[in-house]
């Protein structure tokens, strides 16, 4: 015989007796040999050797019962599901009710047991923070998750923000305009009438069903863009440059095929590429050290500092150079000079004098390491370095320019003076170079 459990205090959740159709009470009889379904008796119908069918007197059979222990000596199985399903109805902390609703314990034992085993339990305790973890490493390995917020940003309608995040609105969670923002203009004149001929009727429902088709399509065009964090386009801008430069032209050649792919399958072939980009750079860089006759990794990091500072001087050549190139002003040239020797011995730079001929020269911007630059082409990267524009704020200036542009069908200088606030100088160099390589017309 077996002790089993039947985690119900309700008679009518059990099937009657097979005997004598009477709600079973425990202990009752399960037969170990028929079923399923399960063949149950009552303690009546077993010791009169009840036999129906298949069934016979003389088979294995269990017990069924919750009358043993299960956490504590002093509870039994059936008291354990009681009181849970005392505090269910009864709610946490009114262990009066739940007390009452047993019969069996006063308030202080349940109280004490259910605190004991169901709260303060470190086996229960180590399952949820597995739970939890499990949890936690499940959600790391989608592509941007985005939680909820109290209070999300409300960008400005037209703003550079709201553009750069296709018009969505967060406290509304919706786009100011959706993919085909006018899909359901085809349906305002749409009516469905009884003398309707067969083929109106028919063309109608065409125009719903495309209409559907239609609405289908901008439901797939949102998901894609939730799927694949692609609300904050800063934000993810900035999840790409932690990228080499080679990665990031394949994370912007494949962008288009994300969609099939879904985002962790594209997330996990980017980083592919960048750990095959990371193996490829170290296997070159052991060749060096074989070719230069190095075997060991001491002997590789004296190398390693040596070709940094024949590098760095490199660097200090070249760009004395190239600021010998554009200043002309023997005076303005030593004094930079004079300020680049108090920065290399530790000093602090002091102020220039103003040139004696009135002008003032700086030399050009290095855009080495400054984000965006990957993005300009050669006629653009000249003009940053000679405005001394950083790429990103270029790249904000030009996005403003052109947008204001395609919107007006032509630009004038007052009117990009008044859209970005630089230098009056600087917008004029950008406007002439704009207006030069046709990204705007004058208006």
């Amino acid at each position: 015989m077996e002790r089993l459990a039947s985690f119900s205090s309700d008679p009518f959740d059990k099937p009657p007796c097979r005997g004598c159709s009477s709600y079973l009470t425990e202990p009752y009889v399960k037969c170990a040999e028929c079923g399923p379904p399960p063949f149950l008796l009552c303690l009546q119908c077993f010791t009169r050797g009840f036999e129906y069918k298949k069934h016979q007197s003389d088979h294995t059979y269990e017990i069924m019962t919750s009358d043993f222990p299960v956490l504590d000596p002093n509870w039994t199985a059936q008291e354990e599901m009681s009181l849970l399903e005392a505090v269910m109805d009864c709610g946490f902390g009114n262990w009066q009710d739940v007390a009452n609703q047993m019969c069996t314990k006063s308030k202080e034992e349940c109280e004490k047991h259910y605190m004991k085993h169901f709260i303060n339990n470190p086996l229960f305790a180590s399952t949820l923070l597995n739970l939890k973890q499990a949890e936690e490493a499940q959600h790391h390995e989608t592509a941007i998750p985005f939680h909820s917020a109290d209070d999300p940003p409300r960008p400005t309608f037209d703003s550079l923000l709201s553009r750069d995040m296709a018009g969505y609105m967060p406290a509304r969670a919706d786009f100011v305009e959706e993919f085909d923002n006018y899909a359901e203009w085809d349906l305002r004149d749409i009516d469905f009438v009884e003398d309707d001929s067969d083929i109106l009727h028919a063309l109608k429902i065409a125009v719903v069903d495309i209409y559907h088709s239609r609405l289908k399509e901008r439901q797939r065009r949102k998901k894609i863009i939730r799927d694949h964090g692609l609300i904050n386009l800063r934000k993810f801008q900035i999840l790409e440059r932690r990228y080499p430069k080679e990665v990031q032209d394949l994370y912007e050649t494949m962008r288009r095929f994300a969609r099939i792919l879904g985002p962790v399958e594209h997330d996990k072939f980017i980083e592919s590429h960048a750990l095959e980009f990371e193996l490829r750079r170290e296997i070159k860089r052991l060749q060096e050290y074989r070719a230069a006759g190095i075997t060991n990794f001491c002997s590789a990091r004296t190398y390693d500092h040596l070709k940094k500072s024949r590098d760095e001087e490199r660097l200090k050549r070249t760009m004395l150079s190239e600021v010998l190139q554009y200043i002309q002003d023997s005076s303005a040239c030593q004094q930079w000079l004079s300020r680049q020797a108090d920065i290399d011995s530790g000093l602090t730079p002091t102020v220039p004098v103003p040139s004696t001929t009135g002008r003032r020269s700086a030399p050009p911007l290095n855009l080495t390491g400054l984000p965006g630059t990957e993005k300009l082409n050669e006629k653009e990267k000249e003009l940053c370095q000679m405005v001394r524009l950083v790429p990103g704020a270029y790249l904000e200036y030009k996005a403003a320019l052109v947008n204001e542009c395609n919107k007006q069908g032509g630009l004038r200088l007052a009117q990009a003076r008044a859209l970005i606030k630089i230098d009056v100088n600087k917008t004029r160099k950008i406007y002439d170079f704009l207006i030069r390589e046709g990204y705007i017309t004058k208006a």
